[in-house]
């Protein structure tokens, strides 16, 4: 993934994983703060994807929080199958 100086070069080299995307690729350059480039690192590790891959995907999940949010409704979590669902928090 090409990189530019002071942050990351977004290469849309492919369709959106999820494949709902049929719109043309648009070619964008983050500056990621520490804490967003060790978690993309993170979704690369669990996923398998790719940044592109894994960024695409992570900015639909919060158009979708976003929508759901603004719309007066809750997104309730488990952090594991045993705990109770919680209230997603956004900060």
């Amino acid at each position: 993934m090409p990189r530019s100086a002071g942050g990351t070069t977004i290469d849309g080299g492919r369709p959106v994983a999820s494949g709902r995307s049929t719109s043309p690729l648009e070619r964008v350059t983050v500056n990621l703060t520490g804490r967003a480039s060790k978690a993309l690192e993170r979704a690369v590790e669990l996923t398998g994807d790719s940044k592109t891959d894994s960024i695409n995907r992570a900015l639909s999940v919060y158009a979708y929080i976003e929508q759901v949010l603004s719309e007066g409704g809750s997104i309730m979590v488990s952090e594991t199958p045993d705990s109770p669902p919680q209230k997603l928090l956004i900060f």
